[in-house]
C-alpha cells in the first residue's frame, strides 16, 4: 500500500505541478483581463492535489502532496513548487517511504513547474468566469526537465479569486523522470507486488490576487478541509518519537545511497545528502542508541569483507560524528557476507548486499 500511494505520488506531483502551473496560468488570464495588471499568489490553504496509486494491479489508494507554493507575475511568468517532503499518505512509515525510496527527497527535495503564460488566451475569463482550456508547462522532478500539458477548468470565484481544477485526472508516467527503478525500492520495502507505474493526478488550486483579503465564504470547491494546506515536515520538528526513529532508519537503509570506492572503506562525495539526513534523524532521536552496520557481497575472501565491512561502518559513524551527532550514541558493526538481503548470483543482486544499515539497539540511560 505504501509503495503504491509514493508511486502514484511522484506521478501526482507531475500532475500537480501541472495543476499549479494551470492554476497560476489562469490566475494571471485573471489579472490580465482586469484594468490593472497583478501578481497572483497560490492560496495553500484552500488548494488541493492528490493522486492515486495501484497496487496488486487492482488496489486503488489515495494520497496527496500537502505544502505548495506558487506565484504568477505580471508579465506572465508562472511558477509552482512541491514540497515532495510533504507527501501525505496518513500512515508515517508510507510517507518516510515515499519520501527516501521513491522521490529521494534527500537529494532532491523540491519538484517545480514553470511557464510562460499567454494572457490573451484568459482574455474573457472575466466576463465568461468559467474557461476551459489545455495547457503547456514544464516540470522538474527528481532532477529531469520535461515539457507536458493538461486540460484544466478555470474558475473566477470572486475578481480576486480563481480556481484551476483538473477537467479529468491526469496520468503520468514515472519512467519519464528516471523514477522506475524506484518503484522496485518501494515493492521490496512494502512487500508489495505490480505497483503500475502510472499515476491519475486530480488537483483544484486556488490563487488570490496579491494583497487581496481571501472573502469569509468561498464557495465548497475552494473551502479549506482537514485534509487540505499546509502540514509540518521532519524539518520543523524538534525530535521524533521512537516510533518516528525507528521507521526513518529501517527506510533509510533502504536507499542505498551510501557509497565507497571498490574494495575501499573511503566514502565518496556522492553520499553526503543521505548521510546529512542521517545526520538530522539521528539528532532528533537524542534517547536513543543506533547500531551502523556493514554488509559486502559474497565476492572475495570471508575475512576481507568481514574487516571490509567494519571498516566502511566505522567511516560513516565518523561522518557521522563529525555532523555533530555525540560518538556515544552510535555503535558500529561489520557482518561482512553473513546477511545478505539477496541472492549473490547477479551484480544487481550483489549490489543489494553491499549496503550500510541503521538499526535502533536499546535507549541511552
Amino acid at each position: 500500500m505504501p509503495l503504491a500511494s509514493r508511486i502514484l505520488s511522484t506521478p501526482s506531483s507531475r500532475a500537480v505541478l501541472r495543476a499549479l502551473r494551470i492554476a497560476v496560468i489562469v490566475a494571471f488570464a485573471a489579472s490580465a483581463g482586469a484594468a490593472n495588471a497583478q501578481d497572483w499568489i497560490l492560496n495553500a490553504a484552500a488548494s488541493k492535489l492528490t493522486y492515486q496509486s495501484v497496487k496488486k494491479n487492482t488496489v486503488v489508494e489515495t494520497n496527496s502532496i500537502r505544502n505548495i507554493a506558487g506565484t504568477l507575475t505580471q508579465d506572465g511568468q508562472a511558477k509552482v513548487v512541491f514540497d515532495l517532503d510533504s507527501v501525505d499518505t496518513g500512515i508515517d512509515l508510507r510517507n518516510v517511504r515515499m519520501r527516501f525510496l521513491f522521490f529521494e527527497t534527500f537529494k532532491f527535495p523540491k519538484a517545480e513547474v514553470t511557464a510562460k503564460v499567454d494572457p490573451a488566451a484568459f482574455a474573457e475569463l472575466p466576463s465568461k468566469r468559467r474557461m476551459t482550456s489545455k495547457l503547456p508547462f514544464v516540470l522538474n522532478l527528481h532532477g529531469v526537465d520535461k515539457t507536458l500539458e493538461a486540460n484544466v477548468v478555470v474558475t473566477m470565484i470572486t475578481d480576486d479569486m480563481v480556481s484551476v481544477a483538473s477537467e479529468s485526472p491526469v496520468a503520468v508516467n514515472v519512467a519519464d523522470f528516471g523514477l522506475l527503478p524506484n518503484i522496485e525500492k518501494l515493492q521490496t520495502a512494502a512487500n508489495v507486488t505490480n505497483i503500475v507505474p502510472t499515476a491519475s493526478v486530480s488537483f483544484d488550486f486556488v490563487f488570490n490576487a496579491e494583497g487581496s483579503v481571501a472573502p469569509v465564504a468561498v464557495t465548497a470547491a475552494a473551502a479549506p478541509a482537514a485534509d487540505v494546506g499546509p502540514v509540518a515536515t521532519d524539518a520543523s520538528k524538534a525530535s521524533f518519537s521512537n516510533d518516528e526513529c525507528v521507521n526513518r532508519f529501517e527506510v533509510i537503509s533502504r536507499t542505498g545511497a551510501i557509497y565507497f570506492r571498490t574494495a575501499s572503506a573511503q566514502l565518496n562525495a556522492a553520499s553526503k545528502p543521505l548521510l546529512d539526513a542521517v545526520v538530522d534523524v539521528v539528532g532528533k532521536c537524542p534517547d536513543l542508541k543506533i547500531e551502523i552496520s556493514g554488509h559486502t557481497d559474497s565476492d572475495g575472501a570471508d575475512e576481507s569483507n568481514q574487516r571490509l565491512s567494519e571498516r566502511r561502518a566505522k567511516a560513516v559513524a565518523e561522518a557521522i560524528v563529525a555532523g555533530g551527532i555525540p560518538d556515544a550514541q552510535l555503535t558500529v558493526a561489520g557482518y561482512g557476507e553473513a546477511r545478505p538481503v539477496a541472492p549473490n548470483d547477479t551484480g544487481k543482486n550483489k549490489a543489494l548486499n553491499r549496503r550500510i544499515e541503521f538499526q535502533v539497539v536499546k535507549g541511552i540511560n
